[in-house]
């Protein structure tokens, strides 16, 4: 179980992601959540540096759809303006926005790549899809709800039990 939470690749911010390197993966899609991974929980729209970062992404051919377990009222106020498809009320872990994702972006698992700041949400559900897993520091983490900071006080025991193992390293204070 906890291996699942392990992500392939941990990163401070979306823009520290080697998209070229994705690239030469074979990875064509990016899944990525919205709060806490794009913008601050509480930011209403993209900043002009995350609109240059999709910008980059598909110059080099990516698709991109955005998986939020956030309602349709925040998450399509966000992505409509950028033109990027979305799945709202996602219920991440769940492997059906993952799976109705996948055939947004008409990829398959292993072309594909999701990023998010939670490990119960997105590095789990991602796992469990087969998708390449990215995960970043939260941007604005005061200003999660509820449901995201149990999920937190969850993450700090998985991540003691995978220290403990061996299998996240010691210095990271994700």
């Amino acid at each position: 179980m906890f291996k699942r939470l392990l992500p392939k690749m941990i990163v401070n911010t979306i823009y520290d992601i080697d998209l070229q390197k994705l690239h030469e993966l074979g990875l064509r899609g990016i899944i990525t959540d919205l709060d806490n991974t794009l913008v601050g929980a509480r930011d209403p729209s993209a900043t002009p540096e995350l609109i240059d970062w999709l910008d980059d992404l598909r110059a080099l051919g990516f698709k991109v759809v955005i998986v939020s377990n956030n309602n349709m009222t925040r998450v399509s106020n966000f992505s409509e303006p950028l033109s990027i498809p979305f799945i709202h009320a996602a219920r991440k872990p769940a492997s059906k926005a993952f799976r109705r994702a996948l055939q947004v972006l008409d990829l398959p698992a292993d072309q594909t790549a999701v990023v998010g700041d939670q490990m119960l949400t997105d590095m789990l559900g991602g796992s469990r899809m087969g998708l390449h897993t990215i995960l970043v520091t939260p941007i604005a983490p005061k200003d999660e709800g509820i449901m995201t900071k149990i999920n937190r006080g969850i993450e700090k025991i998985a991540l003691a039990r995978l220290r403990k193992k061996g299998l996240w390293p010691e210095e990271d204070k994700k």
